[in-house]
Order: structure tokens, then C-alpha cells, then sequence
């Protein structure tokens, strides 16, 4: 069976779809984000140490770091990748 690929629009139209449904169902938006940022804020904790072993202040301190490094890193990622797409979009790359 042939796979079809979705189109960059249909991809659009599909998430947006998704968004929608998820946010149909959630009535309390505040309290979800917060739970979002809480679980986001314990990764990184988890990351920079991983026994539990440092003072908490600390500890919070280092994870804000080292979300700040992961999210530097997705925005040079996305810089580069917007970049290499132009280059396509303009035919200056072959795929």
C-alpha cells in the first residue's frame, strides 16, 4: 500500500484540529500550563541532579540554566533549519 505524505498545509490543518479537540476538553487553561511548567521545571532538576542531592535553591537554579541551554539549542536548531529550507525553497539545494 502506497503512503501518502501530508502536505506542509494539511500537516498545518491537522495540529490545528488538535489543538482545538484539546482545548474543547480542558476548562481550567491556567492550571494546566502550570502543571506543564511544574513537569518542565522537574526534567531539568532531574537533569542537573539526578539523586536529589543538592540544596533545592541551588538545584532550581541550575535546571533554569539548563532549560535555558536546551531552549538556545531548539532555537539555533529552527534558525538553521529555516535557513536550509529557504536554500531549498530558492533551488540553491537539492533535497
Amino acid at each position: 500500500m502506497a503512503r501518502y505524505e501530508l502536505s506542509d498545509n494539511e500537516k498545518s490543518v491537522r495540529a490545528s484540529i488538535a489543538a482545538n479537540e484539546r482545548w474543547a476538553r480542558t476548562a481550567d487553561r491556567t492550571a494546566n500550563g502550570e502543571r506543564g511548567q511544574a513537569g518542565l521545571q522537574a526534567r531539568f532538576e532531574k537533569q542537573v541532579d539526578p539523586d536529589g542531592t543538592l540544596d533545592p535553591e541551588i538545584r532550581a537554579r541550575m535546571a533554569e540554566n539548563a532549560k535555558a541551554a536546551h531552549f538556545k539549542r531548539m532555537q539555533l536548531a529552527s534558525a538553521k533549519a529555516r535557513s536550509r529550507n529557504k536554500r531549498i525553497r530558492d533551488g540553491e539545494e537539492a533535497e
